[in-house]
């Protein structure tokens, strides 16, 4: 199971006030979970330190069971889902796993969601706040909640989507598989994780929602006034575009996850 290499993707904004901290976080993790063979960092256009602080972090993680640290950057702010996209496009491990910079979700929840995919269970894994009440250390507001709840009932009304929670900022996808997916991508917003969760369907991937440990983090990017109405729009958007034939899904057979009958390049550290 674990000959399958991992690339850890953390989108970041302006997240000077915690990158440092995160980083050395997820790699303390993965230095003691050999699968992981690299960590990249998206800085997506921050106005802050945070490239210049992952530069300095990246420099000084070094040693023999220490993971490559990779900073992309955007030279413009244009959005999670395109940051998301470029680290899935930077990476080379056989599964992707992406977390949000403020990490919500500890990061040792991730062999749950990479092991379904590494021993070929599955394509796709979300973690999901809304499968078990009890996982959740600090919840979010109630309005936050129950918009929340609104987005998610719009979501399964307008994609079909059995999924109780597409927004946890805590993913995996066996890379091969959702390559050609990443590249129909077209919203670039924080409504991206229903594009791609819609496309991975209508794929017939394997898609799992697992309970995972999460905590409301401050400072969240995600403003309920203004990303509520544009996500709600990006649903409509997602339709549209499948109507008018933006989607070509083929029927090619899924790649196998097997790592012997995939590309077996990996990081070099």
């Amino acid at each position: 199971m674990m000959s399958c290499s991992v690339s850890i993707v953390i989108p970041a904004y302006n997240e000077a006030s915690r990158i440092v901290a995160s980083l050395a976080e997820v790699l303390a993790f993965a230095r003691g979970y050999a699968a992981i063979a690299e960590i990249i960092i998206v800085d997506d256009g921050s106005t802050d330190r945070t490239a210049e602080l992952v530069e300095a972090a990246a420099r000084e993680a070094t040693g023999p069971a220490s993971p490559r640290v990779a900073l992309v950057r955007h030279p413009a702010n244009r959005g999670k889902g395109a940051a998301v996209r470029t680290g899935f496009e930077a990476a080379h491990g056989d599964i992707v796993l992406f977390t949000d910079a403020d990490l919500s979700t500890p990061i040792t929840e991730a062999p749950r969601l990479i092991e379904p995919i590494a021993a070929d269970r599955r394509e796709v894994v979300i973690g999901s706040r809304a499968l078990d009440a009890s996982k959740i250390e600090l919840h979010q507001s109630l309005f936050r909640r129950n918009a929340g709840r609104t987005f998610n009932r719009l979501v399964r009304w307008c994609t079909g989507l059995d999924l109780l929670d597409t927004q946890c900022g805590f993913k995996a996808f066996r890379r091969a598989a959702m390559a050609p997916l990443f590249k129909m991508q077209r919203i670039e917003g924080f409504a991206f994780d229903v594009e791609l969760l819609y496309l991975a369907h209508r794929r017939g991937l394997r898609i799992s929602e697992l309970p995972v440990r999460w905590a409301h983090a401050h400072g969240s990017k995600v403003s309920m006034f203004v990303h509520t109405w544009e996500m709600a729009i990006d649903l409509a958007r997602i339709r549209w575009n499948d109507l008018l034939g933006r989607y070509p899904i083929d029927e090619d057979p899924i790649p196998s996850a097997d790592p012997r009958a995939e590309n077996p390049a990996r990081i070099s550290q």
